[in-house]
């Protein structure tokens, strides 16, 4: 499975962005799918996962009110609607794939990656 993430960019402080992410096949239909973050000297971070069917949600603790995740299945998509952001969202962002059909925030439950997305905020 091959990941293409897009959608992002500059922004100032307060700002939104929404983030994309395509499978390049049907197998993610069947599979969680989530956002992981990675701002420089930092180690990798979970953003927000979803189950499958979009029926379970999680986010990571300084996300909760500001991003919300949701998929389409008919198009192999994830998206990540990023509102009220700050400099510390700042990083490099990357969806991936799970294991399962619920594969919650450890990164080594999740099989596929894709390149990743910068996303730039500015105070």
């Amino acid at each position: 499975v091959q990941l293409q993430a897009y959608g992002g960019g500059l922004v100032q402080a307060g700002g939104s962005l929404r983030l994309s992410c395509t499978a390049s096949r049907r197998t993610s239909s069947n599979n969680a799918m989530a956002w992981f973050r990675q701002a420089p000297g930092k180690e990798r971070e979970f953003v927000a996962g979803i189950s499958w069917n979009g029926g379970n949600t999680q986010y990571g603790d300084s996300v909760k009110g500001r991003f919300t995740v949701s998929r389409d299945n008919a198009r192999n998509t994830v998206h990540l609607q990023m509102n009220s952001l700050n400099t510390e969202d700042t990083a490099v962002y990357y969806c991936a794939v799970g294991r399962g059909a619920v594969s919650g925030a450890r990164a080594a439950n999740y099989a596929y990656w894709g390149q990743g997305t910068l996303v730039t905020v500015s105070s």
